[in-house]
């Protein structure tokens, strides 16, 4: 663990610094979104570290940067050790959120170095493409094309708000920058690491420095559609009313009953709710609702699903409710190789740390059906993310780049290898 030592928390925080320049808010936070000019600044910046450092610089066909240490004597086939995270922000974003994974990935590579580690196989930092999916939908573009889980094929003609199309955009991101040799997805990989700001108030509350992260939880996503009859106000009797909002109070009301959960374990939300023909003196005609429902156990969702198919089939106020499901994922969970590999460098550095879910998806989503996966979280003050307030203490960021560089130094010295496997049913459909 001689390379947890070598990391520098001045130069962490300078880097952290610098990159919020890129596509800097006048209110402190960062708008960094994915193919705009903000973004390849970014990756320019990143071409710049590397070529300092003396890596190797790759991209893929969706821009996604890989950036290589390559050790004397190490085999060019070794499946390397993988780690990093992505640029893009949300509009609204912080400074910490994605980015930090890959400013620590370069912080630990750099203390690699510094230290003369000796390795048995290649380290790569990467930065995935497109993982908020704010400007162009669906996230996780980068990972998912490169595990093979989507094809770029299918994203190509993507707009944004603009009607921008994302080939277009895509095409310009990839002639910015020449010098990167060119590679196809689907390289082998020992593992892969992803460090990441919790976005949650857990460790903040327990007062621990680190988050080792098992899994991530299972999600299913639904639209609601209730039909009632838009009547007037006025002259329409209660009784015979068929409401679609007083309706979906009811139904949203038994939604809470049904999945109440004493282990909070659950996570149920109601994110989107509109009415038609929404005016102050007209019977709503129609409701629809979003439902994000979230559970760390597969099982334990698809029957949380079920009461939701319950509690919809029964009729609200003479309206019947249509709920279309229109995103599923498996819980996942990580290899527990690279999960006690995390832990036994936390314990060499004395960093207490808490076993943990991630709530939210990463690229380590896509990644864990791939390789042996893992990540590794530092606390959040507040519990806030996806916000110009969004904030992580440079002692905390400064211990996550320290336990990245053990580890890396601890998995980059196994010469066990391991191909890329088959994706499972844990894949999205």
């Amino acid at each position: 663990m001689i390379s947890a030592h070598k990391v520098c928390r001045e130069r962490l925080g300078w880097r952290i610094n610098r990159m919020a320049e890129f596509g800097a808010s006048a209110d402190g936070g960062v708008n960094r979104q994915v193919f705009s000019d903000a973004d390849r600044a970014a990756r320019a910046e990143l071409n710049s570290w590397a070529t300092q450092m003396g890596l190797e610089l790759y991209t893929d066909p969706i821009a996604n940067q890989f950036f290589r240490l390559m050790p004397k004597g190490v085999a060019a086939d070794m499946a390397p050790v993988l780690t990093g995270s992505h640029l893009d922000s949300q509009p609204t974003g912080g400074p910490y959120d994605g980015v930090y994974g890959v400013v620590a990935a370069f912080e630990a590579v750099q203390a690699l170095i510094d230290c003369g580690a000796v390795l048995k196989r290649p380290i790569e930092i990467v930065a995935w493409s497109n993982e908020e999916g704010s400007r162009f939908a669906p996230g996780c573009m980068g990972s998912m094309c490169f595990t093979g889980a989507r094809a770029i094929e299918e994203f190509a003609d993507t707009c944004d708000a603009d009607r921008l199309r994302l080939g277009d955009e895509l095409s310009k991101t990839l002639l910015s920058h020449p010098a990167m040799q060119q590679r196809d997805f689907g390289q082998s990989l020992s593992s892969y690491i992803e460090l990441h700001i919790e976005q949650g108030p857990i460790l903040e509350r327990l007062g621990k420095p680190i988050g080792v992260v098992s899994g991530i939880q299972g999600c299913r996503w639904f639209n609601v559609t209730i039909n009632g009859e838009a009547r007037h106000a006025g002259t329409t009797p209660m009784a015979q009313r068929r409401d679609a909002l007083r309706a979906a109070v009811g139904y949203l009301s038994d939604l809470q009953i049904a999945l109440q959960d004493p282990d909070d374990a659950t996570r149920f939300t109601i994110g989107r709710l509109d009415v038609s023909p929404n005016t102050p003196n007209t019977v709503p005609q129609q409701v629809s609702f979003s439902i994000d429902l979230r559970h760390p156990d597969t099982e334990e969702l698809n029957s949380l699903t079920e009461r939701i198919h319950t509690v919809l089939s029964q009729q609200q106020q003479g309206c019947d409710a249509v709920c279309e499901e229109i995103f599923k994922h498996a819980a996942v969970r990580f290899h527990e190789w690279v999960i006690a590999a995390i832990q036994t460098c936390a314990k060499g550095l004395d960093l207490a740390y808490e076993p943990m879910v991630s709530g939210a998806f990463h690229d380590a989503l896509f990644l864990a059906d791939y390789c042996p996966t893992a990540m590794i979280f530092v606390p959040s003050q507040g519990g806030v993310s996806h916000h110009p307030s969004e904030f992580t203490h440079l002692t905390d960021l400064y211990d996550g780049a320290r336990l990245l560089a053990a580890t890396l130094e601890h998995t980059a010295t196994s010469t066990v290898e391991i191909q890329a496997s088959k994706r499972t049913e844990n894949s999205t459909k």
